[in-house]
């Protein structure tokens, strides 16, 4: 075994040969949309992405359904079937599964991806100076609160659907230097200044990613704090600088705040320190639960201007949003 439970990483990793070993992870939950296909497509993309925030490629997949013993099957056929799109384009094959009866409908995925083990990433590893990068905005928590409350704006729904059904895969390749095209060095404009992006390296990662995970069920600062405890190091993030979804902080401000909202800020801000001035719906929005939710990546400076230009030329919405610290107190500060 190279990676357990220890650091509360994203899946666990079992070495097989010298130059292969396998990525493993599960995960699955109740309907978070009203539209069957829609919620099967983003449990699938909700379960590949742990394996793509360890620098892996997912291989097989075995489905898990929980469904009533009455429900109308051709419910079931439309989550089955959008899970199955996603799992296509992940280029991951379903190789069976198991359902069981059960009042409420449950539905995801176990995953079994490879990955070289010389270049498995951790959530540890991050050292001070590196800078983080975060691939998708927050605020899938909070909107998933309003769906269900019946009181979501269908502008919200939208970008929060759009965010929830796409993979992580496009952002994991370019990381691990694996994206098509990857291989040529890109011209991208910053400022009036043309430069060339090399986008790739012979002998491993193109970039100097030092650790990976993503955003999920514990919100930006529940990730970052494992993050910095499994590195031994602090972190910074600027506040302003981290996307937020259309209609989040509306949510907020209303109040439609899930359970697991309030669970991982009874949690976790006992590490956080804020500036003063700091919007508190914002604040609250850091400890929003996302499903699907981007990677949080700590990289070099060297490379972050690098690693971010070709995120973005890849169609990635990658942000920097903050830096690394030697570790000290507190372990996470939220600036402007």
């Amino acid at each position: 075994m190279l990676v357990g439970f220890d650091h509360a990483d994203d899946a666990g990793v079992y070495r097989l040969t010298p130059s292969t070993a396998l990525v493993q992870t599960v995960d699955f939950f109740t309907p978070i949309v009203d539209d069957p296909y829609t919620f099967g497509q983003i449990a699938a993309t909700n379960s590949l992405s742990d394996v793509y925030a360890m620098g892996g490629r997912p291989l097989t997949s075995l489905a898990l359904v929980c469904f009533p013993e009455k429900g109308d099957l051709e419910v079931l056929e439309r989550i089955l079937a959008g899970g199955l799109s996603k799992m296509m384009e992940a280029g991951c094959t379903i190789i069976g599964g198991h359902s069981i009866r059960d009042d409420e409908t449950k539905f995801g995925y176990s995953v079994t991806g490879m990955i070289d083990p010389a270049k498995v990433l951790t959530n540890g590893g991050a050292e001070p100076g590196d800078r983080l990068i975060l691939t998708k905005a927050l605020g899938t928590g909070v909107i998933s609160t309003a769906i269900k409350k019946g009181v979501a704006k269908q502008a919200w729904i939208d970008a929060a659907v759009a965010s929830m059904t796409t993979l992580n895969k496009t952002a994991a390749e370019v990381i691990i230097g694996d994206h098509v095209g990857s291989a040529s060095p890109v011209r991208a404009e910053r400022g009036s200044a043309l430069r060339t992006i090399a986008r790739t390296a012979p002998s491993g990662p193109a970039w100097s990613v030092r650790a990976l995970t993503d955003i999920t069920g514990f919100g930006l600062i529940g990730h970052a704090r494992e993050m910095a405890l499994a590195s031994k190091v602090s972190l910074t993030l600027h506040a302003n600088r981290i996307p937020l979804l259309e209609g989040a902080l509306e949510c907020a401000r209303a109040g439609h705040i899930p359970g697991g909202l309030k669970a991982n800020r009874e949690f976790a801000e006992c590490v956080v320190e804020y500036e003063d001035g700091l919007d508190d719906d914002l604040k609250t929005l850091l400890f929003d639960p996302q499903t699907a939710g981007g990677l949080l990546i700590s990289v070099s400076s060297k490379d972050a201007d690098g690693l971010n230009d070709a995120l973005r030329l890849a169609g990635v919405p990658a942000v920097e949003i903050g830096g690394v610290l030697p570790l000290g107190k507190p372990l996470i500060t939220v600036a402007a």
